[in-house]
């Protein structure tokens, strides 16, 4: 029985390692893309006409 247990925290353990990690990952991609878009914005601000 505590050889189960063992085993499943382990599995869990390094699922909760991998989600963490994806998560990161996803998290940088898309400030990037937020920074990216801003920066755009920013750049075309004198084209607009009132």
């Amino acid at each position: 029985m505590n050889e189960k247990l063992f085993k499943m925290l382990g599995v869990s353990g390094g699922i909760a390692i991998a989600i963490g990690v994806l998560e990161i990952i996803i998290g940088l991609t898309f400030g990037i893309l937020t920074i990216v878009g801003g920066a755009r914005l920013l750049r075309e601000k004198s084209n607009i006409t009132f």
